[in-house]
């Protein structure tokens, strides 16, 4: 089949839509994706790419365009509306152009913003091609977890938006069976929605730490407890530093942060005012590829969310990145997240929010035997073989299209 991806996000930007096209390309489709000019989670564009600079790509086989956009800056609420609907009506103007082509599915990756739906419900209009929608992220919910909007007015106008997607799309995927009853309250049939969680991508898997001792040498020496991924409002870096602030006198553990986002800076203060630079260390963003051999040096991966409805519905990504690496994980974070990594016996959860429990588990991993932590994260890694296989979960999706396809009764493009 003839693919076309509409995500915001794409390769340089490491999301697990990179790791979908790749699988979608394995699999014999042509595949063309429209995205954005790379920016995230820094908020400028990536070395060697700018407003009209490599406007075309390839990715393992697939077909690149990216449409300029107005990068997320310092993210601010100004500047991220700014970038979402730079993105939307530039790639909605695309469409329009690409309309012409002939696809045989349109498969949108749903982060934040919604409103990348909006280009493809368009094509869809001009040319009758269906639709697969997968969310990963929750609107109009997200915007009040993320602090990002206050707004009645706002909150009206974006459910409004999502309604139209959602009535647009032939099927919808949802990365949490939380999602459901929010995407069935918008008029959407149980039957036309789908559960399509993160898998655990191929580069995250088990190494040895002895294997890279070069990344040994930057790390501190001790109990070291590892948070990778967006430095931002959602993951609540306040619960993370006030653990670190108890647990101060502990000067064998660290806390090591990999990573960018809007509050990094912000966090590298509140290190310097809470006296924590022996303890507490930022060092930065790393290529993906780089992970497994930064997480081989952890002694356990930390994932944090603020308290809120609409985080208790949502799985953080990292969790299948973590487990899929084999190591033991402590959570600060409610629902679905905590479900998961109790079902899998893969780590030690406590409450979002909760600096004392976060910080009794952190003592309680580090008074733990080695062997009890390595076995925890054994079996994390084999429950993600059993539920978040890459190459199984994408066969799904290549079925659940092929089926939509063929209800639309429209001969396959040629």
């Amino acid at each position: 089949m003839k693919v076309f991806i509409v995500s915001q996000y794409f390769w340089p930007e490491n999301f697990r839509i990179n790791d979908l096209t790749r699988g979608l390309v394995e699999r014999g489709h042509e595949v063309c994706v429209l995205t954005g000019t790379p920016n995230y989670p820094a908020g400028r564009f990536f070395k060697g790419y700018g407003l009209f600079q490599k406007t075309i790509d390839d990715y393992h086989g697939a077909k690149i365009i990216r449409v300029p956009i107005v990068p997320r800056g310092n993210g601010s609420e100004i500047q991220l509306a700014l970038n979402y609907f730079s993105f939307a009506l530039i790639s909605t103007l695309f469409a329009v152009v690409l309309s012409i082509r002939r696809f045989d599915i349109v498969f949108v990756c749903q982060l934040s913003p919604v409103t990348v739906g909006i280009p493809a419900v368009i094509l869809k209009k001009l040319t009758r091609v269906p639709i697969v929608y997968w969310i990963l992220d929750l609107w109009p919910e997200s915007l009040s977890a993320a602090g990002a909007a206050t707004s009645k007015y706002v909150f009206s106008f974006v459910d409004r938006v999502v309604r139209f997607i959602y009535r647009g799309c032939d099927r919808i995927l949802v990365g949490s069976k939380g999602f459901i009853p929010s995407v069935v309250s918008r008029g959407v049939e149980q039957r036309r929605i789908e559960y399509f969680p993160n898998w655990y991508e191929p580069e995250y898997r088990i190494v040895q730490r002895s294997c890279r001792p070069a990344i040994s040498r930057l790390l501190p020496s001790g109990f070291r407890v590892m948070f990778a991924g967006n430095i931002g409002v959602a993951q609540n870096f306040e619960c993370i530093l006030n653990a670190a602030e108890k647990l101060r006198n502990h000067v064998d553990i660290h806390w090591i942060v990999l990573g960018e986002g809007r509050k990094l800076q912000w966090v590298k203060e509140e290190v310097l005012r809470r006296d924590l630079t022996t303890n507490f260390h930022m060092l930065g963003r790393y290529e993906a590829a780089e992970m497994p051999d930064f997480f081989s040096q952890a002694d356990a991966m930390l994932v944090t969310l603020r308290r809120d409805p609409m985080f208790a519905i949502t799985v953080p990504g990292k969790i299948q990145s973590y487990m899929a690496c084999a190591r033991p994980v402590i959570a600060a974070l409610d629902g679905e997240g905590v479900m998961l990594i109790e079902e899998a016996e893969a780590g030690l959860t406590s409450p979002a929010e909760d600096s004392d429990a976060l910080a009794a588990n952190v003592l309680r991993m580090y008074g733990m035997p080695k062997e009890d932590r390595e076995a925890m994260g054994r079996r994390g890694r084999q429950y993600c073989e059993m539920h978040f296989d890459r190459d199984i979960l994408i066969d799904k999706l290549d079925l659940w299209m092929k089926e939509v396809v063929i209800q639309k009764n429209i001969p396959l493009a040629r």
